[in-house]
């Protein structure tokens, strides 16, 4: 017989209201409990009665989209074009943030489950953090990003690709001294080890040896953080022939810094950045950017995500999507 909330209530040694506020994500309980639920589940294989929900066909109509920081323009603009395809195929879009905690990507996947949503669209940050892992019973999920694995579909832009084709770009005027903003400390997360490493493969490329010293460290990637890790660089460093900074907001912030020390861009320094969000495109001057569409990043992942809900068993597909180097203003030289 199907498994009820009861049962997995007596598996787990909890109530079923505590069943019920682990499945819905709302009320939070302890970390031990939320586990020992989730276990209960996977063992019983246990499946809400949908019906008594008054949902038809088994779904929900709505998936989530969970990004790490929804204050970004990037972010914006991905979001945007996810809900705008989704909403022309008849789905409902729930918007989260992850703040880049797994536990929140853990969450999203228990709601996927338990069918409170039909499929999960997620941008994680760190492989080995991520929700997505060997051995968790994964619902339908779509990744985006660089974070990769075996496991779940994923739709992505090649980056170690894009910061070697930048960079050889920022390059070609003859600049050799190209510092980049971005790198990480500690959990280092896939797109700022990808862009380095492209970046690095850039510097074989021209001949030109690995310098530390034009390694610029920035955890948080936004404007104000990257103005303030650039600024500080400045102080104690000589100023670099070239900035790759490793998101356009990043490099918004850097064109603040370098014009309030009265540089000239791109005469004193090249700038470029990555995404190619619309307020790079009129900033003063306009940002050199890697450009991706971002609607057919949407297309993908709905693609995706409704081929494996009508089948689980598929094998991994990957789908990368074509991105151009723009030069704009920031660093023609």
């Amino acid at each position: 017989m199907r498994a009820t909330v009861k049962d997995v209530a007596r598996r787990a040694g909890v109530s079923p209201k505590t069943v019920s506020n682990v499945m819905n994500g709302i009320v939070p309980v302890s970390e031990a409990t939320r586990l020992k639920v989730e276990q209960a589940i996977l063992d019983l294989d246990y499946v809400p009665n949908l019906s008594a929900r008054g949902l038809r066909n088994g779904r929900s109509g709505v998936i989530a989209l969970a990004l790490p920081d929804l204050a970004t323009p990037y972010s914006a603009e991905i979001a945007h074009n996810i809900v705008e395809v989704a909403h022309e195929q008849g789905w409902v879009v729930q918007i989260e943030e992850t703040g880049s905690d797994p536990h929140r990507e853990h969450e999203l996947m228990v709601r996927a489950r338990t069918n409170l949503i039909d499929g999960l669209i997620l941008n994680p940050v760190v492989l080995d953090e991520s929700a997505v892992q060997v051995g968790v019973a994964l619902p339908p999920v779509v990744l985006l990003g660089e974070v990769t694995q075996k496991l779940a579909d994923r739709v992505f832009v090649d980056s170690f690709a894009a910061a070697r084709d930048m960079t050889l770009a920022l390059a070609r005027p003859g600049r050799r001294r190209i510092a980049i903003l971005g790198t990480t400390q500690g959990r280092g997360s896939a797109a700022a080890i990808q862009r380095t490493q492209g970046y690095e493969e850039a510097l074989r490329i021209l001949g030109v040896d690995r310098d530390e010293s034009l390694l610029i460290p920035c955890e948080k990637w936004t404007p104000e953080t990257a103005a303030e890790a650039l600024a500080a660089y400045l102080d104690s460093h000589p100023l670099p022939e070239a900035l790759f900074c490793f998101t356009d907001s990043m490099a918004i912030g850097a064109l603040s810094v370098l014009w309030k020390k009265g540089l000239r861009i791109p005469a004193d320094i090249g700038v470029a950045g990555f995404d190619d969000i619309a307020d790079g495109r009129y900033a003063v001057p306009s940002l050199t950017t890697v450009s991706f569409d971002k609607r057919a990043v949407a297309t993908e992942a709905l693609r995706l995500l409704t081929e494996r809900m009508a089948d689980r068993g598929h094998e991994q597909r990957l789908v990368p999507i074509d991105y151009s180097i723009v030069e704009r203003d920031s660093s023609r030289g």
